[in-house]
């Protein structure tokens, strides 16, 4: 079982917290400080995305920290280089979140165990076409990273059932359809679908897209989920705050969302 997936399985309580942060945001130098802030404030995984100049799944919050961080140098070599700087001082487990281009781009195998030299356990592609799941699968078997694959509410139920036989143990539900960001509501409809997944595998399930707010965490919370990931909620935190005040706005966010999942 993977590092990510164990860890999961491990937790005292029923369900974990993973915040998502973008690499550079708000800054370049920033990156190590706030990965190391999450993972001293609640975060059981931590999930950090990857700027890309074309990031189709990710709603205006998301893609504007993006283009600020990309203007600021960042950059695969720069955050490998973020990563490697803070190896071993984090506890929780990083995955990190990149389009499909950036990876063939640099070379699949070479993409693969240059993340996973600098520490990155778990990887998620929102774009990567079902047909190469298979051979990214491979590839991230040689080098112990674990591809986490996502599965929408308007996906086939063919399509559905081949993800869920393709994970490797976690299988991440987009809990509305549309790109990411922060919603005024969660659709209770969603909770019968995250039923429809749990009833189909015993592998674990973690939701995230349009989680914004303590009261999302409490509903999400009753379905029974392993993982609940928050995004925008998390970039908007440091992009409209100046550090060190980001910082602090950006660890009481994520110490009330981990008391939202605890004591629920």
């Amino acid at each position: 079982m993977s590092i990510v997936s164990s860890t999961l399985n491990a937790l005292p309580y029923s369900c974990a917290l993973i915040p998502f942060v973008t690499a550079g945001n708000p800054s370049v130098e920033s990156t190590a400080e706030v990965l190391k802030l999450l993972d001293n404030s609640g975060a059981d995984v931590i999930e950090i995305g990857l700027p890309y100049s074309d990031p189709l799944a990710d709603g205006p919050v998301i893609q504007e920290a993006s283009q600020k961080a990309l203007s600021q140098g960042m950059n695969f070599d720069v955050l490998l280089s973020v990563l490697h700087g803070v190896e071993g001082q984090i506890r929780a487990p990083l995955v990190l979140f990149t389009y499909y281009n950036p990876i063939v781009s640099r070379g699949t195998q070479s993409f693969v165990k240059e993340i996973a030299d600098a520490g990155i356990k778990g990887m998620i592609i929102p774009d990567l076409p079902l047909e190469e799941a298979d051979y990214m699968l491979r590839i991230c078997n040689l080098f112990s990273i674990e591809l986490i694959l996502l599965v929408t509410p308007t996906s086939p139920a063919d399509r559905v059932d081949n993800i869920i036989n393709k994970s490797q143990g976690i299988i991440y539900v987009v809990s509305s359809t549309g790109v990411t960001g922060m919603r005024r509501e969660i659709s209770g409809e969603m909770e019968k679908f995250v039923q429809r997944i749990k009833a189909r595998t015993n592998k674990l399930v973690i939701i995230g897209f349009g989680i914004s707010e303590q009261k999302h965490i409490k509903q999400i919370m009753h379905w029974d989920v392993d993982g609940i990931v928050v995004g925008s909620a998390f970039v908007n935190c440091l992009s409209e705050s100046q550090a060190p005040h980001g910082l602090s706005l950006l660890k009481d966010l994520c110490l009330s969302m981990k008391d939202a999942i605890v004591n629920t």
